[in-house]
């Protein structure tokens, strides 16, 4: 590149950088929220949290109520199970007492006669 091709260039970005200008501008540095906006959004999350709470709340006395009645009805039927077992027993005992050797070989009695 020669000197005058350079002193050119240098000119024209001279001429395209807007002369006369400002080209400094005034930025905040940043965008801070107000003391209103920030009890607004401490708020809002105040009140999503306690429905977060709520609904955990509701999930758990809904499975609390399910658990109960659901052990209700084990304990009627662990006793419904425990009278049938009875009546299994007493049933099958009838049975044994019939068909058993001893039963066998008894000799039926007769009535011999009555007191008056």
């Amino acid at each position: 590149m020669t000197y005058s091709s350079t002193m050119a260039l240098g000119r024209q970005q001279m001429a395209s950088s807007s002369r006369g200008k400002n080209s400094v501008t005034f930025r905040p540095a940043d965008k801070r929220l107000g003391p209103v906006s920030n009890t607004i959004i401490l708020i809002v999350l105040a009140c999503l949290l306690g429905l977060l709470y709520l609904t955990q709340v509701t999930k758990t006395n809904a499975y609390g109520y399910t658990i109960n009645s659901l052990q209700k009805q084990q304990t009627e039927l662990k006793d419904q199970h425990e009278d049938l077992e009875v009546a299994s027993a007493r049933l099958q005992s009838v049975a044994r007492v019939q068909n058993s050797e001893v039963a066998k070989n008894m000799t039926p009695v007769t009535p011999s006669g009555s007191i008056r």
